[in-house]
């Protein structure tokens, strides 16, 4: 009974080291999986520092007669400046500029408030040029350009054809002309010089046709009109005033 023990328990003790050496061999192969893993990329990360330093290292070999061109032509540019400006100037420039920091940005604040005026004024301005050429454009219509350079043709013959003397004259009696010209354009006067020119037109229209009687009768039976006896003696009323008003003659003039 005992050896038949003996026999089931030796096979169960060969079982046990045969399953953990299976898993520790298990565990190798994930141990080795994981490794090959970091390796690959390790692997990829050594490549891509290889990929980018290759990339610096083709960018330098562009820029480096890049750089020799422009070392060279700034030389070549200090080298002609140099009688203008020296090491000194260019120093007390940028102390200048330290100095008028807050000048230079206000300045600048002042530059950008400008521009935005202008961008938002920029849609108003629009409108307003194109109403000021819709406005231009009616006034060229209406002829008020034609007018003005008549206006200047007028304007040069009074200069060509009047010497200072005559402006002076003319200065001189301005407050004269006008009180004269207001006078005369006052509705009644205006009345009377349309009535007088209406009349002068149908009256030498009438001579013309032979219906005016020019005769001594024919102007004796007109003064028998009492609206022709006004107008005489309006007439020679407004010449007895006139006449009054005019300068004196004396006797050794005559």
């Amino acid at each position: 009974m005992s050896t038949v023990v003996m026999d089931m328990d030796k096979p169960v003790s060969r079982i046990d080291p045969l399953a953990e050496i299976s898993q520790k061999l298990d565990l190798m192969a994930q141990s080795i999986g994981v490794l090959g893993a970091q390796v690959n990329d390790l692997m990829e990360r050594a490549e891509a520092d290889r990929r980018r330093q290759q990339t610096w290292d083709d960018l330098f070999e562009d820029l480096t007669p890049v750089v020799n061109d422009m070392y060279q032509v700034a030389e070549t540019q200090l080298e002609e400046m140099q009688q203008f400006v020296t090491l000194d100037d260019v120093m007390e420039l940028v102390k200048r500029l330290a100095r008028n920091t807050r000048n230079l940005n206000e300045m600048l604040d002042t530059l950008e408030s400008a521009q935005d005026f202008l961008r938002d004024a920029a849609p108003l301005t629009k409108d307003m040029m194109a109403e000021a050429t819709m406005q231009l454009g009616k006034l060229e219509r209406k002829g008020y350009f034609g007018f003005a350079r008549q206006g200047m043709y007028v304007a040069d013959q009074i200069v060509t054809s009047f010497g200072e003397d005559d402006v002076k004259q003319l200065g001189d009696n301005v407050v004269l002309i006008l009180n004269t010209v207001k006078a005369l354009t006052q509705p009644e006067m205006m009345t009377m010089l349309n009535n007088l020119t209406q009349g002068f037109h149908e009256a030498e229209a009438q001579a013309k046709t032979g219906e005016l009687d020019i005769g001594i009768l024919g102007l004796l039976r007109q003064m028998r009109d009492p609206q022709v006896r006004r107008g005489l003696a309006i007439t020679l009323e407004t010449l007895r005033r006139v006449s009054a008003q005019a300068p004196k003659v004396s006797n050794a003039d005559q």
